[in-house]
């Protein structure tokens, strides 16, 4: 059987070295560069690469075909192989078929690292032998080739949702949905709803889908559609005889019968949005019956995601906030919402398709000034240019950061919460938000 594997990233990589395990006549091609470290990989396993280029050949003879969750279904190669009618799958799809644990799938425009890496801090706090995977972490099917866990806490993008074909998730957690990636979706915002819904499209009576009861659009497909798994609703307002809910200022978790209580004042992460994924992790943890005690303790002394809200330095008592990760209104929108000062907002780069007007009221109530940080921001100067006093355009973070300290004042907050993508001007969110807290400390 020969794998053949687009992208040799962490998934790439990571497919390769279980393919060849299970046998696979492996191959790895990337139209762009590898990273040393990850040749060095494939070398050391005697698996065949190339770089900076697709070679045909030696891509169309493939039995079955892992492709990148980066690399869109309209380029070239991708195409080709469709018309091929060979099978190309996510790196998920093929790891899936070699493991028994337990499997914990979380998904949602946002709030699912945060979701996910809360999730794994309880299981892993109560004593299971437990894996981290998906965006976060190493690679799944590196940790299925070199681990044996019992237990994976996976977090999916809707790009890996879509080469899914037979996986299914014990437990899926749908966070929330808005408007994100419309770009590789033709810009059809149901299309998009409908490849994160993919994450129960398998499932039986015997699993369970956890989700946010408050969100619309979930509510809308949840109406139009039949779902096999038990219904898990959270949310903020209603309660619920099965499901999560906030109560007088208790967060109340029923399942099968079964009851959790927490006073939220002691869950660790703070903003409403947060409650929510506390209410999801604790779901999860009840489902899989884990002690209360554990899942009060994990929900007190979770540190939070780096660069997710992330307090970096107070300068001259003006905070700095360092939400890189931020890379959708929708992101932002919980970001604002969970600011108590005046708010020096920094923001810009690649839009996806992005509609400011939701944060309307929160940036005339709560933003005093905007630096714009990227190569083209003509839609956010024409969204909030008659709404805040000042406006500027910087094109790199030092730049950013030097300007928020002169239109800050003490008791403000500056906060780097983009909105967009960040591969005009860095490598990735990680790389803003490490540039932002750099530049902070050089202050």
């Amino acid at each position: 059987m020969r794998l053949v594997i687009l992208g040799g990233g962490e998934s790439g990589v990571g497919t390769a070295i279980l393919g060849k395990k299970q046998g696979y006549d492996v191959f790895v091609s990337d139209f762009g560069k590898i990273k040393d470290s990850y040749k060095e990989v494939l070398v050391i396993n005697e698996i065949a690469w190339e770089e900076e280029k697709h070679t045909e050949e030696l891509i169309l003879n493939a039995d079955v075909v892992m492709k990148s969750p980066g690399i869109p279904d309209k380029s070239p190669i991708v195409k080709q192989l469709k018309s091929k009618g060979i099978s190309i799958i996510s790196e998920i799809e093929f790891a899936a078929a070699f493991t028994n644990a337990v499997t914990i799938g979380i998904t949602g425009s946002n709030g699912k690292t945060t979701t996910t890496m809360l999730t794994h801090h309880v299981l892993k706090s109560a004593g299971l032998n437990v894996g981290l995977a998906g965006n976060v972490g190493k690679s799944y099917a590196w940790q299925v080739a070199d681990n044996n866990y019992d237990y994976y806490v996976i977090e999916l993008s809707s790009f890996q949702l879509d080469g899914i074909v037979n996986f299914k998730p014990h437990i899926a957690v749908i966070t929330n949905i808005s408007p994100d990636h419309l770009d590789r979706y033709d810009y059809k915002y149901q299309n998009y709803i409908d490849s994160k819904f993919r994450i129960t499209m398998n499932q039986t009576e015997e699993d369970f889908l956890i989700y946010d009861a408050n969100d619309e659009a979930i509510l809308e497909w949840l109406k139009n559609n039949t779902v096999r798994a038990k219904l898990i609703p959270f949310s903020l307002t209603d309660e619920y005889s099965e499901g999560a809910f906030i109560k007088n200022n208790t967060m109340e978790v029923k399942i099968n019968k079964e009851e959790f209580t927490m006073d939220t004042e002691h869950i660790s992460l703070e903003g409403k949005h947060n409650l929510k994924n506390a209410m999801a992790a604790s779901s999860v943890a009840n489902i899989l019956k884990i002690r209360k005690s554990t899942i009060r303790e994990s929900m007190s002394d979770f540190q939070g995601v780096e660069h997710r809200l992330e307090k970096v330095l107070k300068i001259q008592n003006v905070q700095y906030i360092n939400d890189s990760k931020a890379t959708n209104v929708n992101s932002v929108f919980f970001a604002l919402e969970s600011m108590n000062s005046p708010t020096v907002w920094i923001v810009g780069g690649v839009d996806k398709g992005n509609d400011y007007h939701e944060l309307m009221s929160l940036v005339r109530e709560k933003v005093k000034a905007i630096i714009c940080l990227g190569i083209d921001n003509k839609k956010i100067i024409d969204a909030f240019g008659n709404v805040v006093d000042i406006m500027v355009e910087v094109d790199n973070m030092s730049e950013a950061v030097k300007m928020a300290q002169r239109l800050s004042e003490k008791g403000d907050t500056v906060l780097l919460s983009p909105a967009c993508a960040s591969f005009d001007l860095f490598e990735s969110y990680e790389d803003r938000g490490k540039q932002f807290k750099q530049a902070v400390k050089n202050l």
